[in-house]
């Protein structure tokens, strides 16, 4: 464990986590273009609070060390998540895989759709993991910069691996080792989001479209070409087309993305960076190709089949939404049950093929296709072999690096 550091967000970072909140991945829904955004002001106070206060000045001796686990007298848990992230009856009134579990365990769920974005979120339940107290909540799903920030500081439980024989068997190779949680110590990844090359072929004239360089530098394109206002995307998917690691690169290899991609804004090669409000462009063909996200593309292409992905050759960027344990969680050995049973390949395709996002569970192509075919063979929730090893993960920032990076790429996009 990391020793505790002072985290306090600068004007830059801010600047960052609204143009997320308002129009990146944190404006994006399960299934739908638009995440529930019923935020408002509540998302700008968590913003506020984080940027005024920062984290607490110091760590707690006791922090992250096992609760009192009630699991076995109280069978029950309670589960945070984001909006539509778990499969629902055709009828709208059950949550079918939830409910299989409380019949096989006899562990009732309380399950609560109360993330809307991260920051907001952390803004939640930061008093109470500072103040070595419990959330209310056994289990949470964050994006993959807020577990690493969660697990260095000290507040989430270490978890029991004897009670997770189907998570550590199956989750997928991309997925086993993130440089902020090696070996899932700490964590189980929800799902993936990957970050792909997407173009309208009507657009393109019928042409192809699968590199970052054919957006920077194709003439026909000029004009018609977005890329995405995350810092993370648009520069870790520059970086792999320049031949760098996304995991391992340095400041230099930093400011030579971004020189890139400030020699197709001046000669106006780019159109604009964007949040998810590149589809309507993309579909309509304003947007000839884009840097673009999976989530997008599965279900603009249920509506425009025109629309296409390419995964370059260079690789791609994938993220994820993980599953932790706050520490002084109360029924820690049922969230691990839990955990486990979404590991199972049967009840990793149903929720697969509700939630439409990547699964990062091995073995679940077979039941995935019992259920429909087509999202079986769909590399953007399955991917195969070759696709999977050139996923790529952006490295973890420091504080100090995450401030001057963002800076920077203000700068470049206009923000």
């Amino acid at each position: 464990m990391e020793s505790y550091e002072p985290e306090r967000l600068t004007p830059v970072q801010l600047a960052a986590m609204r143009r997320s909140l308002t129009s990146g991945r944190g404006a994006l829904t399960r299934r739908s273009l638009l995440r529930a955004s019923g935020m408002g002001a509540l998302a700008v106070g968590g913003m506020a609070t984080l940027g005024a206060c920062g984290i607490p000045p110091a760590k707690r001796a006791d922090a992250g060390l096992a609760s009192d686990d009630h699991s076995a007298k109280e069978k029950v848990l309670k589960f945070s998540n984001w909006t539509e992230y778990m499969d629902v009856s055709e009828d709208e009134k059950s949550r079918p895989t939830l409910e299989a579990f409380t019949e096989r365990t006899g562990i009732r769920v309380k399950y609560t759709e109360d993330i809307n974005d991260n920051v907001e979120f952390f803004g939640k339940i930061k008093p109470q993991l500072a103040a070595g107290q419990d959330t209310g909540r056994d289990l949470i799903c964050v994006t993959d910069w807020l577990a690493a920030r969660i697990i260095r500081l000290g507040w989430a439980q270490k978890l029991d691996a004897s009670n997770l024989p189907h998570a550590f068997a199956n989750v997928s190779a991309q997925f086993r080792t993130p440089d902020w949680d090696p070996g899932r110590a700490y964590s189980y990844p929800w799902t993936g989001i990957p970050t792909v090359i997407a173009y309208n072929v009507k657009a393109t004239g019928g042409r192809k479209v699968d590199s970052v360089t054919q957006l920077l530098d194709d003439p026909k394109l000029k004009g018609r070409v977005s890329f995405l206002s995350e810092m993370r995307d648009s520069i870790g998917m520059t970086l792999l087309d320049q031949g760098k690691d996304p995991g391992k690169f340095t400041d230099a290899d930093f400011d030579g993305a971004i020189g890139r991609l400030q020699k197709a804004v001046d000669k106006k090669q780019i159109r604009r960076f964007t949040g998810n409000d590149y589809t309507a462009d993309l579909s309509k063909g304003d947007i000839a190709a884009c840097v673009a996200w999976a989530g997008d593309i599965i279900q603009l292409q249920a509506d425009n089949p025109d629309i296409r992905f390419a995964i370059p050759a260079a690789g791609y960027i994938t993220s994820s939404d993980n599953l932790l344990v706050p520490a002084q969680a109360r029924h820690k050995t049922n969230a691990e049950k839990l955990i486990d049973y979404y590991y199972e390949p049967p009840v990793a395709a149903q929720l697969a093929a509700y939630i439409n996002y990547v699964c990062p569970v091995d073995g679940v192509r077979e039941e995935l296709a019992k259920i429909d075919e087509s999202m079986a063979s769909n590399t953007l929730i399955l991917p195969d072999k070759e696709m999977a090893a050139k996923s790529r993960s952006f490295r973890s920032l420091s504080t100090e690096e995450e401030t001057a990076y963002e800076e920077k790429f203000a700068k470049l996009i206009g923000a």
